[in-house]
C-alpha cells in the first residue's frame, strides 16, 4: 500500500513562459501535519491550487489517497478541506447561517455544524454577525467550514497571515489537536519558519519552485551542526599553539572556535591549553538556528 495520502510527482507550472513550479515531487503521509514552506512567491499558493484542481499543471501528475487527481478530481475533492487565503463570508450573516449556506451545498447532516463549531471553538460566538469577528475568529470560522464535508485531507493556504500573536496561538493549537482527536491530515503552508516549526510533523522548503528540502523536523534540526566557543586567556597565542598540535580551532580576535567535532577532541584541546598554563573561562556550545538553516538553503530569500 502507499503510505502517501498526497503524493505530486514532477509537477510544473508555466505562467509567462517562467516556470513557476518546477518538477516539484511533494510527499504527505498519513497523519502529518505537513508544513510547506518557502520565501513569499516562492510558489506554495500555485502548487496548491493545482493540488485542489483549481489551476491544471503543465507537466506532472498528482495523486491523492491514492488517486490520479486529474482522472478522479470529483470523488477526491469530497474528501479534501481548503482554507485558500482570506476565507470570504456574509457579514451581516452568524457562524451558523454563513455554515449552513455550505452545509446545504455539500449535503452533510445539519448537525455536523455544531460539531465543526465545537472544533474550532466558536461555539459560545456562533450566533453573533461575523462581520464583528476578530481576523483569528474569521479564520477559524474558515477552518469549519473547511471541516463540514468531514475531510481526511485539510490544506491551508497561509493560515495565520496577519493575525496578531493571540491569534495565531489559536490557529496554532487548532492545527496541532486535529490529527490526533479527529484523524485529519493537514498541509499548511508558510513563509514563517517559527510558526511551521511548532506544527509541522514533516517539512518541505521551495524556492524558485523547486523543492529543496523535505523531510521531518527533526531531520532539518540535524543540519543545524553545533560549534564550540572557548574563552581563554591569551587566545591568539592558545590558537598558534593548538594549530601547531595539528588541532581543528579557528580565532576569531576574543575565543577559540571548533568546528563540528568529537567530545574527546573538545576534551583534548581543553587538556593542551591547560597543559600551557592557559586560563580556559568558558566552553560553550552553540547551534545554528532553524532559522539560519532556512536562509542558508534558500539562497538568505524571504521573511521570516
Amino acid at each position: 500500500m502507499n503510505e502517501w495520502i498526497l503524493e505530486t510527482n514532477g509537477l510544473s507550472k508555466q505562467l509567462g513562459g517562467r516556470a513557476v513550479v518546477n518538477q516539484l515531487n511533494l510527499q504527505v503521509k498519513q497523519g502529518d501535519i505537513y508544513g510547506f514552506l518557502g520565501p513569499n512567491g516562492a510558489g506554495k499558493t500555485t502548487t496548491i491550487r493545482m493540488l485542489l484542481g483549481l489551476a491544471k499543471p503543465s507537466v506532472g501528475s498528482i495523486r491523492i489517497f491514492g488517486k490520479d487527481l486529474r482522472k478522479e478530481r470529483l470523488s477526491i475533492l469530497r474528501k479534501v478541506g481548503s482554507l485558500v487565503e482570506y476565507p470570504s463570508y456574509y457579514g451581516h450573516l452568524n457562524a451558523i447561517d454563513n455554515l449552513e449556506t455550505v452545509r446545504r451545498l455539500l449535503d452533510v447532516p445539519r448537525s455536523r455544524i455544531s460539531e465543526v463549531l465545537e472544533i474550532v471553538r466558536l461555539t459560545k460566538d456562533a450566533k453573533r454577525a461575523v462581520k464583528g469577528y476578530s481576523l483569528g475568529m474569521k479564520q477559524r470560522l474558515g477552518i469549519a467550514t473547511a471541516l463540514l464535508g468531514q475531510p481526511d485531507l485539510l490544506i491551508l493556504d497561509e493560515p495565520t497571515n496577519g493575525l496578531d500573536p493571540a491569534g495565531i496561538q489559536e490557529i496554532r493549537e487548532l492545527i496541532k489537536s486535529m490529527p490526533r482527536e479527529h484523524g485529519v491530515t493537514i498541509l499548511i503552508s508558510s513563509h514563517l519558519l517559527a510558526e511551521i516549526e511548532q506544527m509541522a510533523t514533516r517539512v518541505g522548503i521551495i524556492t524558485k519552485g523547486q523543492m529543496i528540502f523535505q523531510d521531518s523536523i527533526e531531520a532539518l534540526r540535524r543540519q543545524a551542526k553545533p560549534t564550540i566557543r572557548i574563552s581563554v586567556s591569551r587566545p591568539e597565542e592558545a590558537w598558534r599553539m593548538l594549530l601547531a598540535k595539528g588541532l581543528p580551532v579557528d580565532w576569531d580576535q576574543t575565543r577559540l572556535t571548533v568546528g563540528e567535532v568529537s567530545d574527546r577532541t573538545v576534551a583534548s584541546i581543553v587538556a593542551a591549553l591547560v597543559q600551557q598554563d592557559h586560563d580556559v573561562y568558558r566552553v560553550e556550545e552553540e547551534r545554528v538556528s532553524l532559522e539560519d538553516i532556512f536562509l542558508e538553503i534558500t539562497g538568505g530569500e524571504g521573511s521570516l
